[in-house]
Order: C-alpha cells, then sequence, then structure tokens
C-alpha cells in the first residue's frame, strides 16, 4: 500500500506539472494556488524570483504582483480578488518588508481569508529573526507618521498582523537556498494535496440535484448525507460533485469509492480503515493492526480534525460502524455516504450523529434527451430524423444516467435509422449485460431466498396493483408485508400515494430477464410466464413443467395484437405437471378438459370472462387467498367445497349471475365485489354471519336491494367497515330503515342516487368517515351528522336545505355540495337564505332591505353553492357576519356616517348617544366588476386595541359590466370598541373589483334589532369574538375565509404578493396554504388518513384499482403539480409528461413535495433569467435594424417575446394538469366514484378553458408581432389587429401571471387611446364554470375513451 501510495501521489504531481501554464493564464482561469507576499526592492530578482519559478515547475499555479497587474491599474481590488481566489499564501518577510505599506495590507488581507477560509498561510523569514517580526524590532519597528498612510489605525491593525503571522508555523531560511525552496515547495504541495476525484464527461443534471441538498452543508447540526436510490442512478457521481465543489474548505478529506464491492473480507475493511485514517490525519503512512482498533484510531481522528469524507456505496450498517465508530465528531466535518438502501436514518438511531436523507432523483425526459443525444451524437440536441427514435429510447432507460450511457453508447455504433430501430427492437428481447451487472447488486444483497423470489412474482405479475392485495396473496408463501418493506429499503421496489406497487422499467427487466435465463430457449420450463405469446404455446402445445409457479395469460390482448392464432383449441392438459403453480391469471381465456389439472398450490385466480354458468366442482379451490371472475358468464356462484384460505371475492359485471349460495363456505372473506350485477336477486341468508367481511360493494345490484327491502332476505354482516349501495333506488322503510344500527364500524357509507326524503339518526356510528348521498334527488335534510364524519358528499342533492351535525359545529375536510339549489343552512359553516324566506324580525334594523326582496341579483364566490340559484338578494350568515347583495339602488339607509371615494377610510369611535349601547357596524362597499371571474378582495377591520379582522364573504354579488353593485354587511362587535378607539375600515382587491366607495354606520342597542339578530344566530354560527382560534394568524389576526386562495396563486390566476396586499410583510403566505371551511389545516385524524384511499379492490385485466374516495382535493393535486413544475424547472427544461408518468396515483411528491417558498422562489429566478435571455436577444436583434423602427416597437416587441416564453411554461404545464385530470377522471369513473369523478371533472373543465384563453392570447401575440412594423410606422392601429390589441388591453389584469400585459396595455393606450374598446372579444376569455350537462357529458367522452383503450370498461361508455 505504501508504494501505491507514492506513486499515486507522483501521478498526480506529473500531471499537475504537465498542467502547469504561464502566470497570465493562470491569471485567466481565475484562481490560483499560491500568492506571493514580497518586498520588491529586497527579493524580486533574486529569492522571491527563483521561488516563484520553482513554484511554477512544481505545477503550482502562483500569483505575484508584477506580472499580474498592468500599468495605470487600480492594485488594491486585484491584490484582494487575487488572494481570495489562491488556495495558500507564502509571506516572504524580509528586511524592508514592514516598510511598505502596500506589503503590509497584502498581509492583513491573507491573515482575514485565513480566518474566513481554508487558506493556508506559510511565512517564510528571510534573513530576519521571527522574534524581531513578532515584537516589531529593528526594521519591523513601525510607528505613526505624517503620511496619509500611517495613521494610528492602520499601525496599530499592521503590528497585530505581524505579530500573528510571526506566530504561525513558519520556515526560516538555514542553509543552501535551493534545499530550502525544495522545502517550501514540498510543504505548499502537501498542503494543496486535495486527493481530485474523476469527474465523468457530459454531466448533466447534477447542479440541479446540488441545489437541492446544497443546505445540508451549511447545517451544523446534521453531520451526515446519505444519497440512496437505485444502481446506475447517479449516486456516486452526485457524491463526487458535491464533493469536489467542496474540498477547499476543510482541513482534510477522504473520499472510499466502492465500499460494497472492495469489503468482502475482514482484511479488506483493514485496507479501507488504513486509507481513512491516513486520509484524515494526513503524513505518513499508517498501519492498523485490527479492525476494532482502527475504528477507535477513525474515532479518535473524526473528532478533532474538520474533514469532508464520501464512504462510497455503503451496503450494510455495520460497515459504517466499522469505518466511523459510533463516537462524537467534529462539529464542521461532513461526511457523505451513498448506498441503494432507503430508511438510512435508522442506522443512526443509537449514535450521535444526524443524517440527512436524499434519495436521488432520475433524471426528467429533456436531461435524458441531451445525455443521450451528447453521447450519441456529440451534441445536446438529436440529430435531424432521430427524434422519435431518441424518445423512444430514453422512455425505456426511465431517467436511469447509467442506462442512457450504455444505450447511447450501443447506438452511436452506427447513427442510421435502420440501425437504431434494430437495436431498439432488440430491448424487448434481452436485457444489456452492462446495466444488469449493476442493477443486479440490489436482488444479490438480499438476505434470503423468499425475499429473491418474492421480488421475481412481484415484477413477473403486481406490478401496478394494490399492495394490501398482494400481500394478502403472498403472505403465507413468501413473508410479503416484511418482504416488500425490504425490497423498498434496497430501491428495488416502492409504493406510490395510492398503494399501488410501482417497480423502475429497468429493474423490472433485470428481474424478468433473471427468470428468463433459467431457460432461454424454452419458456415452459421457466417458473414464471408473463407474455401471452408463450402463455399461448404452453397450452397450445400442452406443455408445462413441475418449475412453473406463476402464468399469465391475456387472449383479447393476443387479438388487439393481431397475433395469428393455429388454434383456439386450448386444453387444461398443460396444467397438469404444474403442480408448484401459486398464480394464474387467464383473461377471456376458453379451456377444455378437466379441471382437477388446476394445481391445488394455486393462491390467487384471476380468471376475467370465465366462460362457465357455474363453478366446476372438480376445481380444487382450497388455498385460493383472492378469487377473481369478473365479467363472468356464471349464472349461479356455489362454492364446491370450504374456501378456508379465500379472502376476496371479486365478481364485478357478471351480469347473468343471479344468486350466490352457501356464503358459510367461505368463511375468512373479507371483500366481497358484486358491483354492477344486475340480475343479482338472491344472496345466502349466511352473509349475515360471516365475521370478516370488511368491504361489500352492491352498487347497481337493484333487484337484489328491491327484494331486500321488501323480503328482508339476508342482513348485512356486522363487521361491515365500508359498504357501497350506490345506484340501486334505496327507499328508507320499515323493513329496511338504512339505520346500519349493528354496522357500528362502518367506515365508509356510499347511498347515492338513492330515492329517500330523509336518513334515520348516525350518531352510533363513531366510526363514520365518508358519507357519499351524491344524486339522491329527493332528500331534503341531514341532521345530526356524527362528529366524526370528515368526508360529505351531496352533490345534485336538490331537495336538500338543512344539514346539521351533532355537536353543533362544521369540522369536515371535504365537503362537495355542488348543484344543491335548494340548500340554505349548514349548521357552523353558513346560512345563504333568499330574503324572500326571511320575516323582517329575522332582519332586525335591516328590515328594510325586504322592500327590495325581489331585485335581481347574480351571486358568484363559490360555484358549488351558487351554480342554479334563483337571481333574487339573498342573505348571507357568516362569522355572525350578516351581509347581503344589492344592485345599485338609492336608499337613505345605505347613507354612512363615514364615507370614503376610495377603498380606505378611518374613524375614532365617539361616545355613544344617551341610553344607547354600541353594538356594531354596517359596512357599505359600493363597486364595479373587473377582469375575468377570479374575484379575491376582503373587508379589513383593524383597531387600535388590537383587533385585526379579515373577511372573504363566501358570496356577494356580481353586477353587469360597467354597472354598480353594493355589499351591505352587519358586524356584531360593538362589544369590543370603546369610547376613543380608532377604527380602520379598507376593502382589500387582489383580483376581480374596482372600489368606489366605501362608508360605515354604526349600529346601537337601542335599535333593538342589532340585539336580537345576535342573539337569534348564536345557535347555528359562530360569535364573532368567541372560539375562531382555528381562523387565527400567528400575527393574532383573524383571517376570516373558507376558501384557498394559494391554490389561485399556485395556477396563475392570482399574483404570488396577494397575501403581502392583504396583510404586509409579517406572515408569510405559506400559512394559509390549504386552507379549508375550517379555518387552518390541521393534522388529520389517523384514521381519516387511512381511510382517504380506501381499499376496495377491483381487479381489472391488467392491474388491481382501488376506490379512491376524494384521493385528492383540488389544492392537493395543484399542490402536486406545482412540485413537478419546480422540480422541471430547477432543471431548466420545460414540462412534459409521458404515457409512463401519468397515470393517476403516480405523480410523485405528494404529501412531503409541496412547493416551497424557496422553490416558488427558484421558479421565479428561473423565468427572469430565461426572459432575460429573450430580451436581450431582442434588443440585439433591434440594434442590428439600425434603428430602424421606433421606441414603440422594441418595448413591444420585447414584451410580447417575453410573454411568448412565459406562455410556453404556462401552457406545457397546463397541458400536464389537463392530463393528469382526465386520467384522474377515468380512474375515478372506472371505480365506480362518480361523485368524485363528478368533482374532478369540473376542475378538467376549468383548466380547459383556461388553456383557450391563455392559447387566444399567444395568438393575438402572434398576429400583433407580425404587425408591430407596420404599427411603428402607422398613427392608426392596423384593422386586423383592433380585436387582438383591445382584447389584450380589456383582460390585463385578469391574467397576473402574465405581467408583460400590463405594460403592453399601457404602452398601446399611449398610442391608441380606448378608442379599440368597441372590439374586445370577451367569448374568447370567458371561462364560465361548467354547468351539469357538460359534466356529464364529458365523463361519458372520457368513459368511451376507457371502452376504446380497454376491452374490459366497454359498457361503462
Amino acid at each position: 500500500m505504501g508504494t501505491t501510495k507514492r506513486t499515486t501521489k507522483t501521478n498526480n504531481r506529473d500531471f499537475l506539472i504537465s498542467m502547469a501554464s504561464s502566470s497570465s493564464s493562470i491569471a485567466n482561469a481565475g484562481s490560483y494556488d499560491v500568492f506571493l507576499s514580497f518586498r520588491g526592492e529586497d527579493t524580486r530578482h533574486s529569492f522571491t524570483d527563483h521561488l516563484y519559478k520553482t513554484l511554477r515547475g512544481a505545477g503550482i499555479g502562483t500569483f505575484r504582483d508584477n506580472e499580474e497587474i498592468r500599468r495605470g491599474e487600480e492594485v488594491k481590488p486585484e491584490i484582494e480578488t487575487a488572494i481570495k481566489e489562491s488556495k495558500a499564501s507564502i509571506v516572504v518577510l524580509s528586511e524592508n518588508y514592514a516598510t511598505s505599506p502596500w506589503c503590509l495590507d497584502e498581509l492583513v488581507l491573507i491573515l482575514e481569508q485565513r480566518k474566513e477560509g481554508n487558506h493556508f498561510v506559510l511565512p517564510v523569514f528571510y534573513h530576519v529573526d521571527p522574534s524581531d517580526v513578532r515584537k516589531q524590532n529593528k526594521s519591523f519597528t513601525i510607528e505613526v507618521k505624517g503620511s496619509s498612510r500611517w495613521t494610528d489605525h492602520n499601525v496599530n491593525t499592521w503590528k497585530k498582523a505581524l505579530t500573528e503571522v510571526a506566530n504561525l508555523a513558519g520556515m526560516v531560511l538555514s542553509g543552501p537556498e535551493t534545499t530550502f525552496l525544495k522545502e517550501i515547495v514540498d510543504t505548499i504541495y502537501n498542503k494543496l494535496d486535495r486527493k481530485e476525484v474523476h469527474l465523468p464527461p457530459n454531466l448533466t443534471g447534477m447542479a440541479t440535484r446540488y441545489e437541492e441538498i446544497n443546505s445540508w452543508l451549511n447545517q451544523s447540526n446534521i453531520e451526515f448525507l446519505a444519497i440512496c436510490g437505485m444502481g446506475g442512478s447517479g449516486k456516486t457521481t452526485l457524491a463526487k460533485y458535491i464533493y469536489d465543489s467542496n474540498w477547499r474548505y476543510f482541513e482534510n478529506t477522504s473520499f472510499v469509492e466502492n465500499i460494497g464491492r472492495r469489503c468482502k473480507e475482514s482484511h479488506d475493511l483493514l485496507e479501507l480503515q488504513e486509507q481513512l485514517l491516513n486520509d484524515i490525519l494526513g503524513g505518513k503512512k499508517r498501519k492498523i493492526p485490527g479492525v476494532s482498533q482502527g475504528t477507535c484510531k477513525i474515532e479518535e481522528a473524526l473528532r478533532t480534525k474538520r474533514t469532508l469524507i464520501v464512504l462510497d456505496d455503503i451496503a450494510e450498517q455495520n460497515q459504517l460502524v466499522d469505518l466511523l465508530g459510533t463516537g462524537t465528531i467534529n462539529a464542521q466535518s461532513k461526511i457523505i455516504i451513498t448506498t441503494i438502501r432507503e430508511n438510512t436514518k435508522n442506522w443512526f438511531k443509537s449514535t450521535y450523529y444526524r443524517c440527512q436523507e436524499y434519495k436521488i432523483k432520475l433524471l426528467n425526459e429533456d436531461e435524458s434527451l441531451e445525455l443521450l443525444s451528447r453521447h450519441a451524437f456529440g451534441s445536446k440536441v438529436p440529430m435531424e430524423g432521430f427524434e422519435e427514435l431518441a424518445i423512444q429510447a430514453i422512455r425505456y432507460c426511465e431517467g436511469n444516467p447509467l442506462a442512457v450511457e450504455v444505450l447511447a453508447s450501443s447506438l452511436s455504433n452506427e447513427n442510421t435509422i435502420l440501425y437504431w430501430k434494430s437495436r431498439l427492437n432488440f430491448l424487448d428481447k434481452d436485457f444489456d449485460s452492462r446495466i444488469q451487472s449493476v442493477l443486479i447488486t440490489s436482488y444479490e444483497s438480499l438476505p434470503s431466498i423468499l425475499e429473491k423470489e418474492l421480488f421475481l412474482h412481484i415484477a413477473c405479475f403486481f406490478i401496478g396493483k394494490d399492495k394490501d392485495y398482494v400481500v394478502k396473496i403472498l403472505e403465507l408463501d413468501y413473508c410479503a408485508l416484511s418482504g416488500i418493506k425490504t425490497l423498498s429499503n434496497k430501491c428495488l421496489l416502492s409504493v406510490s400515494p395510492n398503494n399501488k406497487l410501482m417497480m423502475h422499467r429497468l429493474i423490472q427487466e433485470m428481474g424478468k430477464n433473471l427468470v428468463r435465463q433459467e431457460s432461454p430457449k424454452f419458456p415452459a420450463r421457466r417458473s414464471r410466464v408473463w407474455l401471452s405469446s408463450d402463455s399461448y404455446k404452453i397450452f397450445r402445445k400442452g406443455e408445462g413443467s413441475e418449475t412453473m409457479e406463476g402464468l399469465a395469460l391475456d387472449m383479447q390482448l393476443l387479438k388487439e395484437d393481431k397475433v395469428a392464432f393455429k388454434s383456439l383449441d386450448l386444453k387444461t392438459d398443460a396444467l397438469k405437471e404444474m403442480d408448484k403453480l401459486k398464480l394464474l391469471h387467464l383473461n377471456f381465456v376458453y379451456l377444455n378438459g378437466s379441471y382437477e389439472n388446476f394445481s391445488e398450490d394455486l393462491r390467487w385466480l384471476c380468471w376475467l370472462g370465465f366462460p362457465l354458468t357455474t363453478i366446476p366442482s372438480d376445481l380444487f379451490m382450497g388455498n385460493l387467498v383472492a378469487l377473481d371472475m369478473s365479467y363472468s358468464k356464471l349464472e349461479v356462484f356455489d362454492p364446491p367445497m370450504v374456501l378456508q384460505s379465500l379472502q376476496i371475492l371479486n365478481l364485478k359485471d357478471s351480469y347473468d349471475l343471479f344468486e350466490i349460495r352457501n356464503m358459510s363456505m367461505i368463511p375468512q372473506l373479507e371483500t366481497l365485489i358484486l358491483w354492477n350485477c344486475h340480475s343479482l336477486v338472491r344472496v345466502c341468508e349466511t352473509i349475515g354471519d360471516l365475521t370478516s367481511l370488511a368491504l361489500l360493494n352492491m352498487t347497481g345490484c337493484k333487484k337484489l336491494l328491491v327484494g331486500v327491502a321488501e323480503q328482508h332476505t339476508f342482513s348485512f354482516p356486522h363487521s361491515l367497515h365500508r359498504l357501497f349501495l350506490k345506484d340501486c333506488n334505496l327507499e328508507c322503510t320499515k323493513s329496511f330503515p338504512l339505520t346500519f344500527s349493528v354496522q357500528i364500524s362502518l367506515q365508509y357509507l356510499n347511498l347515492g342516487n338513492s330515492l329517500f326524503e330523509c336518513l334515520p339518526c348516525y350518531d352510533h356510528l363513531k366510526h363514520l368517515r365518508v358519507l357519499d348521498l351524491s344524486f339522491c334527488s329527493r332528500l331534503k335534510w341531514l341532521v345530526y351528522l356524527p362528529s366524526t364524519l370528515a368526508e360529505l358528499y351531496v352533490y345534485y342533492c336538490v331537495s336538500l336545505e338543512i344539514i346539521t351535525f351533532q355537536e353543533h359545529r362544521f369540522t369536515l375536510q371535504e365537503f362537495g355540495y355542488e348543484g344543491c339549489i335548494s340548500l340554505s343552512e349548514i349548521e357552523g359553516f353558513i346560512r345563504l337564505v333568499p330574503l324572500t324566506k326571511l320575516e323582517e324580525n329575522d332582519l332586525a334594523h335591516m328590515k328594510w332591505l325586504k322592500e327590495y326582496q325581489n331585485q335581481e341579483v347574480c351571486l358568484v364566490g363559490d360555484d358549488e353553492l351558487t351554480k342554479g340559484r334563483t337571481q333574487c338578494v339573498h342573505m348571507l350568515y357568516e362569522f355572525d357576519i350578516m351581509s347581503t347583495s344589492l344592485p345599485d339602488i338609492k336608499d337613505p339607509n345605505l347613507k354612512p356616517m363615514y364615507v370614503s371615494a376610495s377603498s380606505t377610510l378611518s374613524f375614532d369611535v365617539p361616545v355613544c348617544p344617551k341610553n344607547r349601547k354600541l353594538k356594531g357596524l354596517d359596512v357599505t362597499l359600493r363597486y364595479t366588476i373587473s377582469g375575468d371571474d377570479d374575484f379575491a378582495w376582503f373587508c379589513k377591520i383593524t383597531t387600535s386595541n388590537g383587533d385585526d379582522l379579515m373577511y372573504n364573504p363566501k358570496v356577494f354579488g356580481k353586477p353587469d359590466s360597467w354597472k354598480v353593485g353594493i355589499w351591505f354587511s352587519y358586524w356584531p362587535i360593538g362589544n369590543t370598541l370603546n369610547v376613543g378607539d380608532k377604527v380602520s375600515v379598507s376593502i382589500v382587491v387582489m383580483s376581480g373589483l374596482e372600489v368606489s366607495e366605501c362608508g360605515v354606520n354604526l349600529v346601537y342597542a337601542d335599535d333593538e334589532a342589532a340585539e336580537e339578530t345576535l342573539e337569534n344566530n348564536k345557535g347555528w354560527v359562530e360569535i364573532l369574538g368567541g372560539d375562531l382560534s382555528r381562523f387565527q394568524l400567528s400575527t393574532g389576526a383573524y383571517y376570516l375565509c373558507c376558501r384557498d386562495f394559494y391554490e389561485l396563486m399556485e395556477v396563475g390566476r392570482l399574483t404570488p404578493d396577494w397575501f403581502r396586499i392583504l396583510v404586509g410583510d409579517t406572515v408569510d403566505n405559506i400559512e394559509v396554504r390549504g386552507w379549508r371551511k375550517t379555518g387552518r389545516p390541521k393534522q388529520l385524524n389517523p384514521s381519516f388518513t387511512e381511510l382517504k384511499t380506501v381499499q376496495c379492490i377491483i381487479h381489472g385485466p391488467q392491474s388491481e384499482e382501488i376506490y379512491k374516495v376524494a384521493e385528492m382535493s383540488k389544492s392537493s393535486f395543484v399542490d402536486k403539480t406545482s412540485s413537478m413544475l419546480v422540480n422541471k424547472m430547477k432543471s431548466g427544461t420545460t414540462f412534459k409528461f409521458n404515457d409512463a408518468t401519468t397515470k393517476a396515483g403516480d405523480v410523485p411528491g405528494a404529501a412531503a413535495a409541496t412547493a416551497s417558498a424557496s422553490a416558488s422562489k427558484f421558479v421565479d429566478e428561473f423565468l427572469a433569467s430565461r426572459l432575460a435571455q429573450v430580451k436581450d436577444q431582442v434588443m440585439e436583434a433591434d440594434k442590428s435594424r439600425g434603428g430602424m423602427f421606433d421606441g414603440l416597437f422594441r418595448s413591444n416587441k420585447s414584451q410580447i417575446k417575453m410573454m411568448e416564453t412565459r406562455l410556453d411554461l404556462i401552457m406545457t404545464n397546463r397541458n400536464a394538469t389537463q392530463k393528469y385530470l382526465r386520467s384522474d377522471v377515468a380512474d375515478l369513473f372506472k371505480n365506480g366514484l362518480d361523485s368524485n369523478a363528478y368533482k374532478r371533472v369540473g376542475q378538467l373543465y376549468v383548466e380547459q378553458n383556461l388553456s383557450s384563453c391563455y392559447e387566444f392570447i399567444e395568438q393575438s401575440c402572434l398576429l400583433i408581432l407580425n404587425y408591430l412594423p407596420a404599427m411603428a410606422k402607422q398613427r392608426e392601429c392596423p384593422e386586423e389587429c383592433h380585436e387582438a390589441i383591445s382584447t389584450l388591453m380589456f383582460s390585463a389584469t385578469s391574467f397576473p401571471d402574465l405581467p408583460e400585459m400590463r405594460k403592453l396595455r399601457s404602452l398601446f393606450a399611449d398610442k391608441y387611446g380606448n378608442h379599440l374598446e368597441p372590439y374586445v372579444n370577451k367569448e374568447k376569455l370567458k371561462a364560465d364554470p361548467p354547468t351539469k350537462d357538460i359534466k356529464l357529458q364529458m365523463m361519458q367522452e372520457i368513459a368511451r375513451e376507457c371502452a376504446s383503450n380497454n376491452h374490459i370498461f366497454g359498457d361503462m361508455a
């Protein structure tokens, strides 16, 4: 090892010498190894000159002032820059050094740099005594002089510097100068020996990932960074990148590579310990007698040395402990480990160390394309004609950098279209050994055979399926619950937010390739066969082997792929030899022969489209855990034997099924799905005796449940947790009262599209979390709902009037109530009542409003609440504030005592009139509508006694264009006001309104109505000034709002500074992210969190779907999309989705990946940078025109170009959002969650409308851009541009994410005035909310798409 070490160092030194360049080239490089400080008249042409040449000859880049500074330039900035850019300084202290203020200033700067960074300082005492320097004797005596430089302050500073440098370990000249020079160079070289690591060429995406973890380097309380991820994902490269960027800030560094592969025997660990210890301590090589002694020595060294260490490829925790021990380390040290293991934080629980885990992000599509192009074509973009093939190649790699490089290398052998197509076709038939050799490390490190078998089963059959479903099937044989955890920790598997098993494509291919290698030419001899073409041949030829454990055959898929069949006569004979067969998946397969041939070991039989009318008596099912016969031809389901192990039975869409018998023969059944079994009329009464049945889905079983209601033929089991009775035309009768009195464990209940008018009290259902009553058109009231309820859906319950709760408080986390046009009261939330239904006593001092009760007012704000309501005057009760909206009427009661023509006013509370008591304030607002329907405004009342109230009404009136509307409100806050208090009232508008007047009246107690109003309403709303803690900000102010405005900001429909406009800079807007109807977001009930994805399994032809009960609210979806956009922006690329990444539920980052303020700032910085580039390009192009056009042309062109760039990014994001929403609607619809799909399709419609608006803006920009030269020359606006310019001007305030529009409006207004207003095309920018018919039509369209893409869902269209 000693020889190797010396050789390595010599090679490094030779490399430095060979790379040494002139001082001028070093200067151009902008960094130096050494800065030379010396007195020119003493040593410039002697000792310093020799030292300079010796340093350069050793390959050490050296700065000296006589060559780097040109005549006439200021010296001080150049010197300061050179010192800061140097890694070390040599101070040559000669006889006259202290006579030069220049030298003394240099010395001060050098010592400052030593304190601030890892800057090594070597004093060289050239013919001087160090004690004279230390004590400022002889020639180093310095005193204050009359010169401007030799001031008292400077002299004291210089003296301290001389003392400090003399106290450093330096070198004193003795003996021959040549020997002395060599010692200096050796000392410097040893200090500059950084042990650099080699970074591969064509790095892509490293900088953005480095930025994501850069904060760790500045956190003194976290010593470790664990970079984890699959093989080939770039972990080691990222570690090298961090190391190379930061080594200079540490005393010592060490990079130990490939620990997992090198550490096979105990002596291997000794070698690693010796390398690590020598790197930490430096100097001569140290031998270690044993591993335990080595651990102790390293622990001791780590306590004192400020060190940067990289431990690459740590496979197990014990390797980390042996290399570093468990003691304390220097607080300024940083240690990076790379590993294929996840959850490495568990390794540090028993130590003093703290660790930050970073799961490395794979390359996005743009980064992958760039990396592939660099390796395959030698450029950043694909060669012309290869674009589609390049996309196909990178999608195969799914962002794995190693795979991209290997594939690019093989493709670069011949850049012809035919060759590329041939190589890409090869990928479907074989797996590259170079990729396999890296990925297989994780597989080989699995500790047991069971876990390896589990991995292969999942890779071949269960990717995309529900984790709990797979666990049930494989637990008995493979301990799947703990095994899946192990696979996840090894980065071989992941579980998506909606509980599906996910695996990187390359890892899956690696697993399948391992199975192929069992018998490359004969699939029948393998343990698993997943390709339908192979399985078909096995059945047709009657082949089979005892090695077979899993088999899948989809005849529909083969037909769609237009595979030619020699015969459709498939027989069960092939199953005779398959005694070990555990997993059998058949889609629309008809088999002839005896069913005795089926294996007794079968755990999973998924036979979609089962062709028989009954279950064959000779089919052994005794060990089945899951049986899926969806879309079957069954007429009667009668178990042929006791199915002791069966837990899941799915008979979905078995349209001919009319009877289910002998349910007692399935005693352990947990899930029963009878969805859309339209003919079913009888279920064995023993179903009520099942003790484990937790999920029962009878959606669409109308005949069965009508029979139950009339004859009470069976009862529901007590054990139910989730019950689906949607689309069953249920009525609440004596024989079927819908009380569920014994199903006390119910968590989810769906009674949608039923015929009852009311429901019994459910206060006994203490575990009920989700209640779905959508489309119950006769339902009139819901009373005394349990306090545990977290989600309530009552979409289009058109007769529903009132909702109350057991605890008289509104605590719902999700509430869908669109289309409830009769709904007037939601206890603890709001009350919205037409004035025509209120008596004068209800209005108290506002009884004068009855005169205007028949006026027409269009309500806006909460679309779910206002859509479909009659256009009349309503009274809104919210937070005990009463408010109403009126047209522009003239009434004496609307003449306020205090009035302002602006949006703010203030006054001092006067002395109350005799025998009166102040009860509250009437606040009046006159306004007009501007822009689109994104109305964001607050009424804010602040008092000098510390009260601060900000109220956003749930609904208010929208006057016609250019007409004035009135908002009138009563605030019962008189008890908080004292005489002399200063009260400020302001209308804070972020978008949608223009205020023309606001006013305030004082309401006194002798207006008995004020008191009566307050008392009458206490029962159904919070008392203002009462318990409003959920709506209180960190500043103490009350944010009385039931809407999440943050989501509008994240999708670009509200300016990012909206919250600052409202509250100033005292509160971060993140504080109101996710703001709900119940105020501040809070930690959800654990049981509710578990229920967010209700695991009601539906087994389809290729994947097990699950019911997602309100899996994502709109705001949570926006968080995810924003998080993904931020990740894309960080890489400086556009945002693209491919088919593999847009499946519902597969969008990463959800729970933890919301867009942080720093991420948002990064997006803004990226946009600013990109737009600045565009602006520079435009200005440069204008210069080349030689000033042909005036300033208007240049300004407009610059703004339009920048807006086009911004539009590209916005449209890319919106397209991704739409694609995801469409996919999510399809998933929800396929799973029978029509209510959730209905809600989501509304969001999709809004997104599509907004995209149309942006497209129109983009088209207008292009048109205007073409006519700009003509506009610059003409006084009048070209006729062709009237609509485009006027529409952009009109809508400028409606698109806060396009700030250039406001600038364009100003520019065009200056040139053309307002005469273009008649040409505004408001229809193009109209984004009306969707009607019920539109939503249903969209759902039908999506259903038809499902039908065309998947034969299974054809009936849903």
